[in-house]
């Protein structure tokens, strides 16, 4: 059972997190609206629409994390933060520091990947 005072550091550094991730998001849309180059050479076009997409797959995956930190700081705010969803355990405090954003105790992680592994997911 986590600590009053681990919950807020937690809650601490989650806040800190989704305040960063949402900086960079707002840097990214300002840069692409501000973006106003016209780059005759294709070459120059072509690495710029790639440099672009792979921003945006990155801008992607801290989209899903964004969501996966708020609703941390639900299940801190509700109480069960840091317990299993799968079995109702307590998560170890390690793999709490490891991934906060965690719903699931290690055995049961494992477990949800080699399930996934045996369909071939």
């Amino acid at each position: 059972m986590l600590t009053k005072k681990k919950k807020e550091d937690f809650k601490k550094l989650l806040t800190g997190r989704l305040n960063e991730l949402l900086k960079e998001a707002n840097k990214t849309v300002s840069g692409m609206t501000d973006q106003r180059e016209n780059f005759p050479d294709p070459t120059d076009r072509a690495t710029m629409e790639s440099d672009r997409n792979f921003t945006l797959r990155i801008r992607d995956r801290e989209r899903k994390l964004i969501a996966k930190i708020r609703d941390a700081l639900d299940r801190i705010e509700e109480g069960t933060f840091g317990i299993c969803e799968e079995c109702g355990e307590d998560i170890s405090a390690e793999r709490l520091v490891a991934r906060p954003v965690t719903t699931l105790c290690i055995e049961c992680k494992k477990k949800q990947e080699n399930d996934e592994k045996a369909r071939g997911i």
